[in-house]
């Protein structure tokens, strides 16, 4: 297996690209891979001149944008981590994650200030703040971005770097709060590769790398419509950059299907990255308001990942584009490559059905492999480049990432059956995990700050099936002696305290028994009740 370094190879296809090759498009602006590559080098060398050295945590904490880009491959070339942080979070769980990742030098878009603000006096590990925005009104304590992107001759570092340089991916899990997925380099890149195989040639060594985009010339123009934030966009992003390609996003803060389309057009974009129906079914309604307004025929591959794609919804979108091959890709922040089903206008898979990547197995509880067509309910595991582990978390590692057989796994907890054919049927996680449109959302965080609010006694949260969002976040709660149910005052109550998309679409009272006698909750019987009360309404 081929050793991999992403500032290498970042290294190796810049001066292999004409220098107008645009690498990052935003809007009208347009980032050339030249200027990418110098503004890139440029802002590596600042961070170590403040003090970083390599392996130091840098955390993101912006918008699709394409300062993303240029401080990825930053990072990549300096040798420091990524560091994701959700947008969406409050306050407190911004904290969380800055704190348990050890962050050095935190980069934040201008309308987060107020949050960064609010925390900057608890951050004691932080060595730098970087403001992307106008740097005439910058937080004082902060440096403005262009400064560091402009300030030097962008020449190479001219470091050597290592294979096992690392970069982190936070996910919500399912421990109750966020983990950082430690991923070295050339396991995240062959982990790409391996995943493409089947589709088209690729690259067994930086050579090979390098002579392709002189032969084939740039890599795809790709759109995530996902945030980049997020193991789906940010997985995307570096596959893009790493093949030559180019990173289009979009303007607006909330998917606007229109932009969307408008970009697909204008930059003649050939593959888009979504996260199911949340965001394929506006993208359609648009399509179908609108027959022939857009030229979409660059459009080559739409790939989601992270939560269930609808066939009612590929259907329509294959009918209005004929060409494309819609891809579910089954994978997580702990690893890439466990499934894949695609549809295309000759043929349709089932939701939830999925070909078994080649480098799967599934295992019972008693960790024996189920065979196929038994019926059996099992785990599934991927073995080869997988991640290294949870950063400072050794029990979720030993659990997520374990050994069967002499074989070392990544398990992130999908239960599946088998079929005769070898096909995969995804039952869901095996735990009470909610999964909203590609967030995961832990019940016992949203549980306690019910619980918090004066007319609630007791509360369990769980995913209601739902069309939209893959599962709705559903409360179902006992009210304290004398109160009454306002469930606009209850979701604005959890919505001040957590990341707005954790605030329970639904929220019902019950006099029925949430717990058991041993005081255990009872996810199973709130389901069914939330699914009733669903029903009902």
């Amino acid at each position: 297996m081929a050793q991999w370094n992403l500032g290498d190879i970042l290294d190796a296809i810049e001066p292999a690209l004409p220098a107008d090759t645009p690498a990052l498009i935003h809007g009208a602006r347009v980032i050339t891979w030249a200027e990418m590559g110098a503004r890139s080098n440029n802002i590596a060398r600042s961070l170590a001149a403040h003090g970083l050295s390599p392996g130091a945590k840098v955390a993101f904490y912006m918008r699709n944008r394409p300062e993303y880009g240029e401080l990825m491959a930053a990072c990549f070339k300096g040798r420091f981590t990524h560091v994701n942080i959700n947008y969406r979070y409050r306050p407190e769980e911004v904290f969380y994650i800055f704190d348990d990742s050890d962050s050095e030098a935190i980069f934040y878009s201008a309308e987060f200030r107020d949050c960064i603000v609010e925390l900057k006096d608890r951050l004691a590990k932080a060595k730098i703040f970087v403001e992307i925005g106008d740097a005439a009104a910058k937080a004082p304590f902060a440096l403005a971005y262009e400064d560091l992107a402009a300030a030097g001759d962008g020449s190479p570092l001219g470091i050597e770097r290592s294979p096992h340089d690392e970069l982190f991916i936070y996910t919500g899990g399912t421990t109750g709060m966020p983990k950082g997925v430690v991923w070295r380099h050339t396991d995240m890149r062959e982990a790409q590769l391996d995943a493409q195989r089947l589709l088209a040639p690729v690259p067994d060594s930086l050579d090979e790398a390098v002579a392709m985009i002189r032969t084939d010339g740039p890599g795809r123009m790709t759109l995530p419509a996902c945030p980049l934030m997020h193991g789906t966009g940010f997985i995307t992003a570096i596959g893009t950059l790493a093949s030559g390609g180019c990173l289009v996003t979009l303007d607006n803060p909330s998917l606007d299907a229109v932009e969307l389309w408008d970009a697909v057009e204008r930059n003649k974009v050939q593959s888009i990255a979504i996260v199911g129906d949340a965001f394929a079914k506006p993208m359609l309604k648009v399509l179908d308001e609108n027959p022939g307004r857009f030229d979409m025929s660059s459009l080559i591959t739409i790939v989601s990942s992270g939560v269930m794609w609808s066939k009612e919804v590929k259907q329509g979108l294959i009918g209005h584009i004929p060409q494309v091959a819609l891809m579910d890709s089954f994978g997580a922040s702990e690893g890439l490559g466990f499934g894949r089903s695609v549809t295309t206008a000759a043929g349709t898979t089932e939701t939830a059905k999925f070909t078994i990547g080649s480098m799967c197995d599934v295992f019972d509880e008693n960790d024996q492999l189920v065979l196929p067509g038994s019926g059996t309910p099992g785990f599934i595991a991927l073995k080869g480049p997988i991640p290294l582990e949870y950063y400072k978390d050794p029990e979720k590692s030993a659990r997520t990432f374990k050994t069967i057989g002499g074989v070392r796994y990544s398990i992130p907890g999908d239960w599946c059956t088998v079929e005769p054919d070898g096909s995969l049927t995804l039952l869901g996680r095996g735990s009470v995990c909610i999964n909203t449109a590609g967030e995961k959302v832990y019940p016992e965080e949203v549980e306690e700050a019910l619980k918090t609010h004066p007319a609630i006694e007791d509360a369990l949260v769980v995913g209601v099936p739902d069309d939209k969002w893959g599962q709705a976040v559903t409360a179902v709660v006992h009210l304290a002696a004398g109160e009454t149910l306002n469930e606009t005052e209850v979701k604005k109550h959890v919505r001040s305290k957590l990341a707005g998309y954790k605030t329970p679409k639904a929220v019902f009272a019950t006099a029925m028994a949430l717990r058991a006698p041993n005081g255990k909750a009872d996810y199973k019987g709130a389901a069914q009740i939330a699914a009733k009360l669903s029903d009902a309404r």
